[in-house]
């Protein structure tokens, strides 16, 4: 599915984590929960095990167990800065945010699906 920018996106995060399958992470607390009340839902944020970084992850691919999780898939959290007007494509909807590809710079990531406009 195409979609258009319609508000400029600019990533909080410029060191994403990047997790693979069956990887153990340290459930956190998140740092900020006022800011992201409303648009992080079913997102938790997250720590490598070697303490090398941290940021959100996706809920539905975390197994909890107490405060650690398994991860269940691959995951990146790379989001893409992205301008007004880009055309891109949707890969994955998921928690308000939409995993796609720029198709100008060919760079994959996230951006909020409430910066975008479905195109028919």
């Amino acid at each position: 599915m195409k979609y258009i920018v319609i508000e400029t996106h600019r990533t909080e995060f410029p060191n994403p984590i990047i997790l693979k399958q069956n990887e153990k992470v340290i459930i956190e607390d998140d740092p900020d929960p006022d800011t992201h009340k409303n648009d992080w839902i079913n997102w938790i944020f997250c720590a490598k095990m070697d303490g090398s970084n941290n940021g959100y992850v996706l809920e539905q691919i975390i197994k909890r167990e107490n405060n650690y999780g398994i991860v269940i898939e691959n995951y990146s959290a790379n989001e893409l800065d992205i301008n007004v007007g880009t055309i891109v494509e949707g890969i994955k909807e998921l928690n308000g945010w939409l995993w796609l590809k720029n198709n100008e710079t060919k760079e994959i990531g996230w951006v909020p699906m409430c910066k975008l406009k479905q195109l028919n």
